[in-house]
């Protein structure tokens, strides 16, 4: 997708009126790069020097990694690498003092820049650098275009033909409040490189606009799944046990992976994803499967419904704490929305290995983060994790498309989710979700020792195998009155348009061993 064009004269005037302000801007608040809609967890303070926990060193960590699905507007640029001696002299001297670190966008500091720039690097990026050491990650290596089988994705005849191969090596992250910040940055870092770099694709993102801001475009607010990182934000989240640092960051305390090369300590694996959203299709199907709950009017109902193939209300309140009508006061309440395992052991006779009452084993927040389903989310082994920090990207629904129940074909109207996960093992981190759990139809059932029952893939996001677009998909839970019963979805709601696997280096690394 395409920013919005400006005319050259207005670009003119607003880069030259911004530029003696555009990299810092002296305030205590962020709110005006970051979202902070109600239910959102509360970020911890800026701080100075390192956390708690060994690795976290918050001036080093790239701003994008920690904070999660909080950016108003974003353009991920993507490019490949032409000179690369030309690329390493000002990735060294210019562009490494542009690089937004974490501290910078906390709530508290003083040096919040007007635009926050991150930078990753793809496998071939790195090779292009002559970057010859061992990330060891495999997937890293190989790359997003040879594994979309393995993702789910049905061939990939519906991938952007950027994406398709290796030629992206690397992607510029630009966050701000205004579209005109970041075409003035981007103007300003394309200046810098020159020649040395080409641009393959870019894809602009936004928070929805009004009372839908941190909503999907299903219309289900997001981004408040995140785990809380150990000496980070665990005493901002009262939510399930926090989750070691080295689970997300490079050479962090709980990173599992021997061998890394010292100077990637405080990176992060980025996958990126388009994932295109059929809205009116997801609407319609919902609309027409109404359940039967009593006491329940006929719009409750189909709200339950949708609850129910989701996970949450769209106030953001889960259903395992509201499992019949939404609890608009609950999804405000980050001290509670977050907080929930699945599990209740103050009901008497609730088993979490056969109840599915309060919420299905199909939902999509269920099969993405089954929590106490399969038992304690932490200890050795338990690193099936990851932060979102993705966006929502392409305009609202139109009212042709809302009357016709279709998506239109028009490339402009193109809406979904610009995907991004931050892990430190792509392996055991999203490609285990994707693969063993979302696309899994047996999942929970029998690695969680539940029998008797097929859940079905994810009712969102899943896939059977296989590269048959629309393949039919079964489910069974959403009924809360009867949950062996199956449900047939007859097309897919969430189309992946590709994407790739980045290394997002410590900040260190870009005026070192990258520009060496």
């Amino acid at each position: 997708m395409k920013l919005f064009s400006l005319s050259i004269l207005i670009s003119l005037v607003v880069h030259s009126t911004l530029a003696a302000h555009e990299i810092k801007r002296q305030t205590s608040s962020d709110s005006d790069l970051l979202i902070n809609p109600p239910g959102f967890p509360k970020l911890p303070s800026a701080t100075t020097g390192q956390r708690i926990a060994p690795g976290l060193n918050l001036n080093d960590i790239q701003g994008d990694v920690l904070i999660g699905m909080r950016k108003k507007k974003e353009l991920f640029f993507f490019f490949s690498i032409k000179d690369a001696a030309k690329f390493k002299s000002k990735l060294g001297s210019d562009i490494h003092s542009l690089i937004t670190n974490t501290n910078q966008i906390l709530p508290g500091s003083k040096n919040i820049p007007h635009t926050a720039v991150n930078i990753a690097f793809s496998k071939t990026g790195l090779d292009a650098l002559n970057i010859t050491d061992n990330l060891q990650d495999d997937n890293f290596n190989i790359g997003q275009f040879k594994n979309a089988t393995d993702l789910g994705d049905a061939g990939t005849g519906n991938w952007v033909p950027a994406f398709k191969g290796t030629n992206i090596h690397g992607v510029f992250l630009l966050a701000a409040n205004r579209t005109q910040f970041i075409d003035s940055k981007l103007a300003d870092i394309q200046q810098i490189l020159g020649d040395s770099i080409t641009e393959n694709y870019r894809l602009s993102g936004a928070a929805r606009p009004g009372n839908e801001e941190g909503h999907e475009h299903f219309g289900y607010l997001d981004g408040v799944s995140n785990p809380a990182v150990q000496g980070f934000d665990d005493g901002t989240r009262p939510q399930p046990p926090a989750i070691a640092p080295g689970r997300f960051i490079v050479g962090a305390s709980g990173d599992t992976v021997a061998n890394r090369p010292a100077w990637a300590t405080g990176g992060s694996f980025l996958v990126f994803r388009q994932l295109q959203q059929k809205v009116p299709e997801f609407n319609k199907f919902v609309e027409d499967h109404p359940l039967n709950v009593p006491g329940l009017s006929q719009q409750e109902n189909t709200d339950l419904f949708g609850a129910r193939l989701i996970g949450r209300w769209k106030s953001g309140a889960p259903i395992d704490l509201a499992p019949l009508r939404d609890d608009p006061a609950l999804g405000a309440d980050s001290q509670r929305n977050n907080n929930f395992t699945y599990d209740h052991p103050e009901i008497p006779g609730f088993d979490v290995k056969s109840n599915q009452t309060l919420c299905p084993y199909s939902a999509h927040l269920r099969k993405t983060r089954p929590r106490a389903t399969l038992g304690a989310e932490t200890g050795p082994g338990d690193d099936h994790h990851i932060i979102r920090a993705g966006i929502p990207y392409g305009p609202e629904v139109t009212r042709a498309e809302s009357a016709s129940n279709k998506s239109s074909t028009n490339p402009s109207l193109e809406r979904g989710l610009a995907f991004v996960a931050y892990q430190s093992n792509i392996d055991t981190a999203f490609k285990f979700i994707q693969h063993s759990w979302i696309d899994n139809a047996q999942f929970p059932s029998p690695i969680a020792g539940i029998t008797g029952n097929t859940t079905g893939v994810d009712p969102i996001i899943g896939r059977n195998a296989g590269t048959v677009t629309d393949a039919p998909r079964v489910i069974t839970g959403t009924d809360p009155l009867n949950t062996n019963k199956s449900f047939t979805l007859n097309s897919e709601f969430v189309i992946s348009r590709g994407g790739e696997y980045f290394f997002s280096p410590p900040i260190s690394a870009l005026s070192g061993k990258l520009a060496a």
